[in-house]
C-alpha cells in the first residue's frame, strides 16, 4: 500500500490503520463467552442456572458489541458493533434473549 493510504471511503470502511482489509477476525474472550453461554441456555430451559447463563451471555455479548464500536479497527467493524448492540438492547425488550 505504501507509506500513506488515501483517506477515501472504502479504506475507511475495510482497512485498518496497517492498510489490511479487516472483514473478520479471531473471536475474542466477550464472544466466545457469549456464544457458549447462549448455546448452555438451550441445554439448560429454565431455573437459576439458565437465568445466570442468560445475564452472562448478554453482558459478554454486549461487552463485545461496545468493544466493536468503539474500538473496532474499521467502521465496517463499528457498524458491527452497534448492529450488534441494538440487536441485543431489542431482544432484551421483547424477552426473547
Amino acid at each position: 500500500m505504501g507509506r500513506f493510504m488515501d483517506n477515501n471511503l472504502f479504506d475507511k470502511t475495510f482497512r485498518d490503520s496497517e492498510g489490511n482489509i479487516v472483514i473478520a477476525q479471531p473471536p475474542n474472550l466477550p464472544i466466545i463467552v457469549g456464544i457458549i453461554t447462549t448455546v448452555l441456555q438451550f441445554i439448560v430451559p429454565s431455573g437459576y442456572l439458565h437465568t445466570g447463563l442468560n445475564a452472562i451471555a448478554f453482558g459478554s455479548l454486549f461487552t463485545w458489541a461496545w468493544q466493536e464500536l468503539f474500538d473496532g479497527v474499521n467502521y465496517f467493524r463499528r457498524s458491527l458493533g452497534l448492529l450488534g448492540l441494538i440487536a441485543l438492547i431489542a431482544a432484551r425488550l421483547s424477552n426473547n434473549f
